[in-house]
């Protein structure tokens, strides 16, 4: 069965859809589990490469269902190219601030701030790991924070995770030249400082899953980014999913589905 009816079908609806800053898409969908918590969270980031024709609602099924296996989901939505503000800096900026709101939403939501994974799926792969990979930009950076929220891991699901390889294979009609706004030859310091693959070692576990036979995001991308962080004394692996594309992996309905759940699982 193809995954792609995540696309098509509107997700259960989330508990509360929250402001986390001042535009219009400075939001985010909060899921809670039943039972007191504090629960586990997993701040969930969608792909679509960082265009505004992608919004969160197809990751909204899968949040459901992390949902319903015992994690709190916080959805986050931002700016994206095609919307004023959004590429880069914009982007990178608003889920910077909609993770860290984390914070915020503790005050009054049964969070467990000491067990937060962030997970993302293909473009919001890459913003997952970039989130996590915070602490390594040089503090006179505009995207430096000295407090950034920490996870304690890392899903990247099909996972854009070096900017620089999407601009060389020219992934999706070049989404990485129009999100960072140039080559890397044109904007190099924007490829450093906004590409995972860059900012290695990270410095919290990770698990890439990665469908074999992804024709959006090739899987060569996860296994070189797992290797090279293994190089630099990083947790990490890869998980290959054999006969899987782009979607099955953000699909509760897929066979792969409960690899999703284990990998945030293990991280806990």
């Amino acid at each position: 069965m193809s995954s792609m009816w995540i696309l098509d079908e509107a997700p259960p609806a989330p508990d509360a859809r929250i402001p986390y800053g001042p535009g219009m898409h400075h939001f985010g969908e909060l899921r809670l589990p039943s039972g007191p918590g504090p629960h586990p969270v997993v701040v969930a980031i969608h792909g679509g490469f960082w265009r505004a024709k992608y919004d969160l609602a197809h990751l909204g099924h899968a949040c459901a269902a992390l949902t319903a296996s015992g994690f709190a989901t916080w959805s986050l939505e931002f700016r994206r190219v095609g919307h004023e503000g959004g590429g880069y800096p914009g982007t990178l900026e608003d889920v910077a601030l909609g993770a860290d709101f984390l914070r915020t939403l503790a005050e009054s939501h049964p969070l467990d701030l000491s067990r937060v994974v962030f997970l993302g799926h293909s473009a919001g792969g890459h913003l997952a790991l970039w989130l996590a990979a915070r602490p390594r930009l040089p503090s006179g950076s505009p995207l430096y924070s000295q407090t950034p929220l920490r996870p304690v891991g890392v899903v990247s699901l099909a996972g854009v995770a070096d900017v620089t390889r999407a601009y060389e294979l020219g992934l999706s009609d070049n989404a990485a030249g129009q999100f960072l706004g140039g080559s890397p030859l044109e904007v190099p310091l924007r490829y450093q400082r906004a590409s995972p693959a860059a900012l290695q070692p990270l410095g919290v576990p990770q698990v890439l899953l990665h469908g074999s036979e992804d024709d959006t995001v090739p899987v060569s991308m996860s296994a070189d980014f797992c290797s090279r962080g293994r190089a630099h004394g990083d947790e990490v692996r890869c998980v290959v999913l054999p006969g899987a594309g782009h979607f099955e992996v953000v699909d509760p309905r897929s066979r792969e589905w409960a690899q999703v759940v284990d990998a945030v699982r293990s991280l806990l």
